[in-house]
C-alpha cells in the first residue's frame, strides 16, 4: 500500500543518518576500544534502538496528517510534509555533523551542554569560525546536497496518491500505525520505557556513548536537568535524608558528632558550617588571591607527573609554597571548579549552582565570609563575565567588583575569549598594589582563559613547543603558564607578595577523555599555594578543591566559621576522599576504592590503581556513601543551607 510504504521509505532513509553518523564515529574511535574485552559490535544493535525512538517520534505528524485529514487537504498537506521532511532530515545530517567535533572537544555524544552554548551566541560562533572552519564547510555542503536531491526529486515529496486511498481505510490504518510508532518511542515491552541507560550496555564509556543517538541524548538531558531538581533524585536510589547527612558528616568528619544539628528541621545554615581555628595565628590577616587555571591538567605539569617543558613557572614556583600532587577536581565543567575553590562545596546534581536560581544570593562564597573583616572583594575576567553567569553569581554572593573584558582599556592582545592572561595579570597587580597602598586587605578571584579552544594568545611571548601547532593546547598551556610567572613575579617586586596567600589551582582538566565509566585520572590537577611565610611542602594525600580552599583559609592566620566541605591539610580532621561529577554519573573516591553511580543503573565498585579503574566486588557501604553525597548536595540546595 502507497502509505506503509511511503512511511517506511522515510523511516529507512531517516534511520539511515543514524547509522552512517555512528559508523564514523565508530571508526573513528575505534582503536580506543578494539582491545576492550566488551563486544563493542553490539553498538550497532543497540544504537538501532536509540534511532527508532527518534525516527518514530518524526513520523507521529506524518501519519496524523496521511490518516486523518481528508482528500480536499491534498494540496496543503503535500506543501507541509514537503518542508516538514525537508527539515527533519536537514536538521538530522546538522546533528550528526555537530557530533563529530563535540566529541572531539568532550568525548561524549552531544548533551545538555550543546543547548546550553546556545545562549552565547557571541563567544561560540567566534569559537566555531575560528577553530572548525572544515566542519562547517563539510555540514553546509551535505545539507545543501541533501536539500537539491530532495527538491529534485519531487516523487519524495508528492504525497497525492495517499490520498487516493478511501479515507475510510486511512482513518482505519491510522490505529495500528500510532500504536507501532508508539511501540518504537516506547521501545520496551517492559514497566518502563527505554532511556538512555538502554545505550550503556558495556563497561567501556566511549562504546556506550558511540551507542546513542545525538538528538536523543540532547532531548534527554533537558528532560533530566529539569527531573533531577526534585529532592529525591530516585533515578539514583533512595535514602532518609537524614541518614544521608550523617554519612556525608561522618565521611567528611565534619560535626561528625552533633546529630542534633544535622536533625534540627528548623536549620538555617549549612550543617558542615563551624568554627575553624588558624594554625598561623598572626596580628595582621593576609590578603587571599585564587587564580584559577582553565583545563590545566595535571599531565602537562612536570611536577605532578606530567611534561616538565609545558610549565617550567609552575614547576619552579611549587618549589617556593605547598604543592598538591594528589588533587582532584569537581567536575569537568568551570562552574563546578568555581564552586569547589570559591565555595568550598562539592558538585551539586543536574546544573551547577553558578547557574541554579536559588543560589544567586546568600551562598556561601571567600567574598561574603571575609566581608566582615573589612575585605575587598574581586573577580577578574579576561572575557565576558556573563558568560556561565558568573557575573550574575559572583556579584549576588558578596563581590564588590567584577573587571571583564569591558574593563580593560587598549589591552595588548584580544581573543576569541577575551584579553590575554597576561593583560589580566597586569590589571589584577595594579589593582592589588593600589590596594595594598592603601592598607586595604582584598580577596580576589582570576580566571584565565588562555587555554580555550581556539587557542589564542599573543606572539612572541612563549618559546613555542617543537613539533606542536602554535595554537594547541600545549602552547596555549604554556602561555598561561608565561602569566603565573609574570604576576608572582610582579607581585615579588611590589611587596604585597608578602602579605598574601596565593592560590594557583585548576578549575578541571582537559575534557574528560577516556574509556572508563568515569576516567579518575582525568580529574587530576595540578595546585599550589605561595606567599609570604608559606613553608614549601608536597602533599601528596588525596586532596579537593574544598580542600584546597580550607587550606588557604588557614593560612590566612584568621578563625573562621565557615561550611567548605574540605578541611586544611594542616588539620587533624582531613579525610582522603575526592567526590568527582561527570554530567550525570557521580564517583565517590575513598582511598583507592571508587564507587560510581549512574541514573537507572546499578551502583558499581572500582580499584582504582595505576591510573586503571579496576571492576571489584561492590562495597554497598561505599555505594550508599555515594548516593548520601549525591542527596545531601542536592538538599542543601533545596533547602538554601549555603552558610
Amino acid at each position: 500500500m502507497k502509505l506503509i510504504k511511503i512511511l517506511f521509505y522515510y523511516f529507512l532513509a531517516m534511520l539511515s543518518i543514524f547509522f552512517v553518523g555512528r559508523a564514523v564515529l565508530f571508526s573513528l574511535y575505534f582503536e580506543r576500544f578494539s582491545h576492550s574485552d566488551v563486544n563493542y559490535w553490539l553498538t550497532f544493535l543497540y544504537g538501532l534502538r536509540m534511532d527508532i525512538i527518534i525516527v518514530s517520534t518524526a513520523l507521529i505528524i506524518p501519519v496524523i496528517l496521511l490518516c486523518l485529514f481528508p482528500k480536499q487537504s491534498v494540496n496543503f498537506v503535500n506543501k507541509l510534509l514537503s518542508g516538514y521532511f525537508l527539515v527533519v532530515i536537514l536538521f538530522f545530517i546538522y546533528i550528526e555533523n555537530a557530533t563529530l567535533p563535540f566529541f572531539a572537544e568532550y568525548d561524549v555524544r552531544p548533551n545538555f551542554l550543546f543547548v546550553e552554548y546556545l545562549v552565547y551566541p557571541q563567544e561560540v560562533f567566534a569559537m566555531l569560525f575560528s577553530a572548525y572552519k572544515l566542519e562547517m564547510l563539510m555540514v553546509i555542503l551535505m545539507m545543501s546536497g541533501a536539500a537539491y536531491f530532495f527538491i529534485k526529486n519531487k516523487k519524495l515529496h508528492d504525497f497525492s496518491a495517499v490520498f487516493e486511498i478511501h479515507y475510510v481505510k486511512r482513518m482505519l490504518l491510522f490505529l495500528p500505525l500510532i500504536f507501532l510508532l508508539a511501540l518504537g518511542i516506547r521501545s520496551s515491552f517492559g514497566h518502563r520505557p527505554a532511556n538512555i541507560s538502554d545505550a550503556m550496555f558495556s563497561s567501556d564509556r566511549v562504546v556506550n556513548e558511540i551507542t546513542k543517538n545525538s538528538l536523543h541524548s540532547i532531548l534527554y538531558a533537558i528532560y533530566s536537568n529539569n527531573k533531577y531538581s526534585n529532592s529525591k533524585l530516585e533515578k539514583y536510589g533512595e535514602m532518609d535524608i537524614k541518614e544521608a547527612l550523617s554519612r556525608v558528616s561522618r565521611q567528611l568528619n565534619i560535626n561528625a558528632e552533633r546529630d542534633d544539628l544535622l536533625n534540627d528541621p528548623l536549620l538555617k545554615e549549612s550543617p558542615f558550617s563551624r568554627q575553624e581555628k588558624t594554625h598561623f595565628k598572626t596580628g595582621k590577616a593576609k590578603n587571599l588571591v585564587i587564580f584559577l587555571q582553565e583545563s590545566l591538567g595535571a599531565q602537562f605539569v612536570g611536577v605532578t607527573g606530567g611534561d616538565p617543558e609545558i610549565t617550567p613557572n609552575f614547576n619552579r614556583l611549587s618549589q617556593q609554597g605547598i604543592l598538591f600532587t594528589n588533587l582532584y577536581s569537581n567536575g569537568t565543567r568551570s562552574i563546578r571548579g568555581i564552586a569547589g575553590t570559591v565555595s568550598g562545596n562539592f558538585s551539586i546534581p543536574g546544573k551547577g549552582v553558578i547557574k541554579r536560581n536559588k543560589s544567586q544570593q546568600d551562598f556561601f562564597t571567600i567574598a561574603s565570609l571575609l566581608k566582615p573583616n573589612n575585605y575587598q572583594s574581586l573577580f577578574f575576567y579576561g572575557g565576558e563575565s556573563r558568560f556561565d553567569n558568573m557575573r550574575g553569581w559572583f556579584l549576588g554572593n558578596g563581590f564588590d567588583e567584577i573587571i571583564d573584558q569591558s574593563k580593560f582599556i587598549n589591552p595588548e592582545y584580544t581573543g576569541t575569549w577575551g584579553v590575554s592572561d597576561g593583560d589580566m595579570v597586569q590589571r589584577a597587580h595594579e589593582e592589588f598594589s593600589r590596594l595594598h597602598n592603601e592598607q586595604q586587605p582584598f580577596v580576589a578571584v582570576m580566571f584565565s582563559t588562555s587555554n580555550h579552544s581556539p587557542f589564542d594568545f599573543p606572539a612572541g611571548k612563549i618559546k613555542l613547543l617543537e613539533g606542536i601547532e602554535e595554537k594547541s593546547e600545549l602552547n596555549a598551556i604554556k602561555y598561561a603558564d608565561y602569566a603565573i610567572g609574570q604576576f608572582i613575579a610582579a607581585a615579588k617586586k611590589e611587596g604585597y607578595y608578602e602579605d598574601t596567600i596565593i592560590v594557583v589551582v585548576a578549575d578541571h582538566n582537559i575534557r574528560v577523555r577516556g574509556s572508563d565509566m568515569l576516567p579518575v585520572k582525568l580529574y587530576h590537577i595540578p595546585g599550589m599555594i605561595l606567599g609570604g611565610g608559606v613553608e614549601p611542602l608536597v602533599v601528596d594525600r588525596l586532596t579537593t578543591q574544598p580542600d584546597v580552599l580550607a587550606t588557604a583559609l588557614d593560612l590566612t592566620g584568621q578563625d573562621l566559621s565557615y561550611p567548605v566541605m574540605g578541611h586544611s591539610i594542616f588539620s587533624d580532621k582531613k579525610k582522603d576522599l575526592a567526590l568527582m561529577q561527570f554530567n550525570d554519573t557521580y564517583a565517590l573516591r575513598i582511598g583507592d576504592k571508587v564507587a560510581v553511580l549512574r541514573p537507572d543503573q546499578e551502583a558499581l565498585t572500582f580499584l582504582y590503581q595505576h591510573e586503571k579503574m579496576i571492576p571489584i566486588e561492590n562495597d554497598r557501604e561505599l555505594e550508599k556513601n555515594a548516593l548520601a553525597f549525591i542527596l545531601t548536595m542536592n538538599h542543601l540546595y533545596e533547602k538554601r543551607l549555603f552558610k
